[in-house]
């Protein structure tokens, strides 16, 4: 199975912004998550290839690192429209499935990767994993790629089950703690480094925090 990855990046200095940081802090904080996750999707066996939608050139730089199929979003829509632009990608390039990743869960592991996909099932299905709040969407997995369209920013974990089950019958719920942990506040951010999932990560993140 063809199984892609597709991380939509907004603009660094447009992200973030209920971390109350400095637009250095907030940039050097995105860069380090985005290698992270980057480096993690680029070294999982399931993962055929990396798309990332973007404009933000530091993430593009970044990306190259990994072997990543940029795709270039101008207009920055939304994280739905960068979603249909990777969809086009995959289906023009025969691509079987995909899992949206946002650019903020650091502490995945390709070990968190292999347990989702354990739900997938043939000939369709969709595969979410929920924020810990359970109010939005941390992985979404969808077989084919366009199963259903993406519906972020609006309560999208509840939308992305109910929409996911009008399309097919096989719909999994999966709950993978450490793809659970987004950076949305401060207080994602304190819960974070006290996991400590990721100790040499968790240190470059205390040492942005500390940047004046």
């Amino acid at each position: 199975m063809k199984i892609a990855a597709i991380i939509p990046v907004k603009t660094f200095s447009k992200a973030k912004s209920r971390l109350d940081l400095s637009s250095q802090q907030v940039e050097e904080l995105c860069k380090v998550m985005l290698d992270e996750i980057l480096h993690t999707l680029s070294i999982s066996p399931q993962i055929e290839k990396i798309i990332m939608i973007t404009k933000e050139e530091k993430a593009i730089e970044i990306g190259k690192k990994y072997n990543t199929i940029t795709i270039r979003d101008e207009n920055e829509e939304s994280v739905n429209s960068a979603v249909a632009l990777a969809d086009k990608y995959l289906l023009e390039n025969n691509f079987d499935a995909s899992i949206v990743f946002p650019q903020d869960i650091p502490f995945m592991k390709t070990q968190d990767i292999d347990f989702m996909l354990n739900y997938k099932m043939h000939p369709n299905f969709a595969i979410i994993v929920p924020s810990r709040r359970f109010d939005g969407t941390n992985a979404l997995a969808r077989m084919p790629v366009d199963l259903m369209k993406t519906h972020y920013d609006e309560d999208s974990y509840k939308i992305h089950m109910n929409t996911a089950k009008e399309h097919t019958l096989n719909v999994a719920m999966v709950f993978v703690k450490r793809i659970m942990w987004d950076v949305d506040n401060k207080e994602d951010l304190k819960f974070l480094l006290e996991q400590n999932e990721k100790p040499v990560i968790s240190e470059k993140i205390k040492k942005i925090l500390e940047l004046n």
